[in-house]
């Protein structure tokens, strides 16, 4: 998990991220917010290939002039990249789509809203040679995000980017594998069978999901932007060196909102009392833990968060569907 040094060729990486991100992203953004005031039409800024722009600077490693076929880091990472900023919204009431700066539905005045913050990341394995290349041949996958921190609470004006990475070849993150070849084995294959005319859509692997999690990403970059909607300020939270060995670093914490009353069950079975211990709030205990297991609001109070260790006694679920449920757990 420690990137080639040999590959590493772009410097002065956080000053060039928040000019990039300022150029190429925020400041267009500025401008369509104003023109859609006109026009009534998205702002929706697409990442796709800013997304790849941002995944050199991060890892030092450029690009491979192959645009969207070949590999998209000369070192063979694989960069995908999705967006849930100014996704496309819809009235409760009436059902007709609302876009982010509308603060009322202009069909039939109601400010019963519906925002929406589920774009995810597509993965396409439409041959065993293409499920190789991503589980086998290639060594890191890199994965940015665009959100909202604060969600929940209705701020659009605060954005934030973040970037995740897994080495599928390493145990650490062996469930990715377990995703793609699952899907390839038990969801596109079987769809070709039954329809030949129709290919399948491709895998979706969601932000802040159960399997998410349970692939163990590792954050490499965090910032904040601030009057993201009119004077966008730039704050860099988390960033990790090109060459720093990524098998240091700790993967994200997975929330036990997530987890199902079984697998909360399974953790309280299998989990030893020194581990689960060193988890739980301030003021509880490993006692009171496995007392309140059986109903997950108060189980989730005293442990809110399992580390690493912790979910390897778990196992992936739904890997034989087309999509994960979408989690109503809100990161902030």
């Amino acid at each position: 998990m420690k990137p080639e040094t040999k590959y590493i060729t772009i410097s002065d990486n956080k000053n060039r991220i928040e000019q990039l991100l300022m150029e190429l992203v925020l400041e267009p953004r500025i401008k369509a917010l104003v023109w859609s005031q006109i026009t009534r039409q998205t702002p929706n800024m697409k990442i796709g290939y800013p997304g790849q722009h941002l995944a050199s600077l991060i890892t030092g490693v450029e690009g491979s002039r192959t645009g969207a076929r070949g590999d998209d880091l000369v070192d063979g990472t694989e960069v995908k990249s999705c967006s849930r900023v100014d996704q496309l919204d819809s009235c409760k009431d009436c059902k007709q789509k609302v876009l982010r700066i509308e603060t009322a539905c202009p069909h039939c005045g109601s400010t019963n809203l519906k925002r929406m913050d589920d774009s995810k990341w597509l993965f396409s394995v439409k041959s065993e040679e293409e499920l190789k290349l991503l589980t086998k041949d290639l060594d890191r996958v890199f994965l940015t995000i665009a959100d909202y921190p604060n969600f929940a609470d209705g701020d659009f004006d605060t954005i934030r980017f973040q970037a995740f990475e897994m080495w599928n070849n390493t145990e650490r993150h062996k469930h990715f594998t377990s995703l793609m070849t699952n899907y390839y084995n038990k969801i596109f294959l079987e769809h070709i069978s039954r329809n030949v005319n129709k290919t399948p859509a491709p895998k979706n692997f969601w932000p802040y999901s159960y399997q998410f999690y349970l692939c163990n990403p590792v954050k490499v970059f965090e910032c904040i932007v601030s009057n993201a909607n009119t004077t966008p300020q730039i704050n860099i939270t988390h960033f990790v060196e090109p060459d720093f060995d990524r098998s240091l670093l700790v993967p994200e914490l997975m929330p036990t909102s997530l987890l199902s009353q079984e697998e909360i069950n399974l953790i309280i079975e299998n989990v030893p009392e020194y581990i689960l211990s060193s988890q739980i709030v301030a003021g509880s205990n490993y006692q009171a833990l496995v007392k309140s297991s059986k109903t997950k609001k108060k189980f989730i109070t005293l442990l809110p968060f399992i580390n690493e260790t912790t979910r390897g006694y778990l196992d992936l679920r739904d890997t034989d569907k087309v999509a994960e449920a979408k989690t109503k757990y809100s990161r902030r």
